[in-house]
């Protein structure tokens, strides 16, 4: 089982170390101590309350979708040429490009500042896992 510190449970769930502390303190978050008698968090239950306290943008399409991953956002950039545009969306702390033809985007009318949701549709997803760069969590 992972576990983490209060350091690094903060940085994934994008709050301050004292956030995390005072929900640790007030049995939100359930922690554990290591060997060192420092409190920790198990990954799992880290994952599970990560979830409950995600709060994504609201979605204000009103499409039935099958895609299931939808990143509500603001276009932060458009570089286009004559076929083909770049569109970044800054979705929360997440950079999301997208590529389509400047035929779309002048259709849609994309720019800075324009709401937009971003929708991925893939097959093939990778996931890595952390190996040696400075700070290595652990499993137990």
């Amino acid at each position: 089982m992972t576990k983490l510190r209060i350091r690094d449970a903060a940085v994934f769930l994008g709050v301050s170390d004292d956030t995390v502390r005072r929900w640790v303190d007030s049995g939100l978050l359930a922690h554990e101590l290591d060997q060192s008698n420092r409190k920790v968090i198990d990954g799992e239950v880290l994952a599970r309350f990560a979830q409950s306290v995600a709060h994504p943008m609201p979605d204000p399409s009103d499409v039935a979708r099958s895609a299931r991953n939808r990143f509500v956002g603001l276009v932060s950039r458009v570089v286009s040429d004559t076929v083909m545009s770049q569109v970044e969306l800054q979705c929360g702390p997440y950079r999301v490009v997208s590529l389509m033809s400047t035929e779309a985007v002048e259709e849609m009318g994309l720019r800075p500042g324009v709401v937009a949701v971003a929708v991925v549709k893939a097959t093939t997803v990778i996931v890595e896992i952390p190996q040696e760069s400075g700070r290595r969590i652990e499993p137990d």
